[in-house]
């Protein structure tokens, strides 16, 4: 048989300083941080991965040789819906686009903007003499004219 026994929790004293078990300075010398990273000092870490990242352009734009405008849906035309969709993007070694994914953008311009831009062509990155796949934003805009 068990039996729970259930304390009173202890009075708090707003006047004491420091955290009972604390690592910390209970004279308040020193701040969090430091009694944060000081205790890294004496509790090993356990080894952390690396992830390999792909290279990121925001200037890919020179290197793009065939882009597709988009088509602007009848309904966002209809209901004057503009604006911009946003769009992380992957350009392979062979310079076309992979893993596209939506950033920002209206609900009604996103698919216009993922059908023409996944048909857009660039010329490869290049580091170190090799072509390279480069992650990359790209900013789709739908301007209405005459308004």
């Amino acid at each position: 048989m068990v039996t729970e026994t259930v304390l009173p929790a202890p009075a708090l004293d707003p006047s004491a300083v420091g955290v009972s078990h604390g690592i910390g300075d209970p004279y308040n010398r020193g701040n969090v941080m430091e009694s944060i990273l000081g205790s890294r000092l004496t509790t090993p870490m356990p080894p952390v991965s690396v992830a390999h990242h792909l290279p990121v352009s925001r200037m890919m734009e020179g290197n793009l040789v065939h882009r597709v405008q988009p088509d602007y849906p009848p309904l966002a035309r209809q209901v004057r819906v503009q604006g911009q969709v946003v769009l992380r993007a992957m350009i392979n070694r062979e310079g076309t686009i992979e893993n596209l994914q939506v950033l920002s953008g209206h609900p009604m311009l996103v698919q216009a903007a993922l059908d023409a831009v996944r048909q857009w062509r660039y010329r490869p990155c290049v580091l170190n003499g090799e072509p390279v796949e480069v992650e990359t934003q790209v900013t789709v805009n739908f301007v209405l004219s005459g308004g």
